[in-house]
């Protein structure tokens, strides 16, 4: 399973979410792909106000301020 992590550089809030995204990944197997928002227009646009953005099979799990259980409690399913 592929998860997509849309972020962008000097994001606090992106370097959180990503550590408590490893967090997940340590009980569930699935490989991160990170994605940089300011490397693709449509994407910036879509995601700019929402980053972190984390995204399985075209779905979004949650963005913002990421958290443990709410990110654990989607995998589980």
């Amino acid at each position: 399973m592929k998860v997509q992590f849309y972020s962008r550089p000097n994001c606090e809030l992106c370097v959180k979410g990503l550590q408590q995204l490893k967090l997940v990944q340590e009980d569930f197997s699935f490989a991160i792909d990170i994605i940089n928002i300011e490397e693709d227009e449509a994407l910036h646009e879509k995601f700019m106000v929402m980053i972190p953005v984390v995204e399985r099979d075209g779905q979004i799990i949650q963005y913002g301020l990421l958290d443990y259980p709410t990110l654990l409690e989607a995998f589980s399913d």
